[in-house]
């Protein structure tokens, strides 16, 4: 019968584990909705605390990559507006860049999530394509 309970928690911080497995979550999630600002934010916060490295390391990777598609996606606009102003051919370029920029906006939506989903399990997360911006 007494298997059935489990012992209480030991003294000291029981959830430190858990809460960096959250913020190394919220790193990558943010960027979903503030791009490379979120994940700045985070990493500012706790990159000079020592007991903080997966939140530290997955900020950084959630940093560089995000600011990785933000580069790409402005490069993309304004090649868009610069060609679209030719007739046809520049307009044709510039539906073409319009349909790549939705598939990394997309491609990008599916990382951030398997990349917050294997942060809150608590592993090292590397997404396949990002500038190494911020070391």
């Amino acid at each position: 019968m007494s298997d059935a309970f489990s012992p209480p928690p030991a003294p000291g911080n029981p959830s430190g584990d858990s809460d960096q497995r959250t913020m190394a979550m919220l790193a990558h999630l943010s960027a979903i909705l503030f791009s490379f600002l979120g994940p700045l934010l985070i990493w500012l916060i706790h990159k000079d605390q020592a007991d903080k490295g997966l939140v530290v390391d997955q900020a950084k990777e959630a940093l560089n990559f995000s600011l990785t598609v933000f580069i790409l996606l402005v490069t993309c606009m304004i090649i868009s507006a610069t060609i679209g102003w030719i007739p046809v051919i520049g307009w044709l370029i510039a539906i073409m860049l319009f349909l790549f920029m939705a598939a990394i906006g997309l491609v990008a939506l599916v990382l951030l999530i398997m990349a917050a989903i294997k942060a809150n399990e608590g592993q090292y997360y590397r997404y396949p394509f990002a500038l190494r911006l911020v070391k």
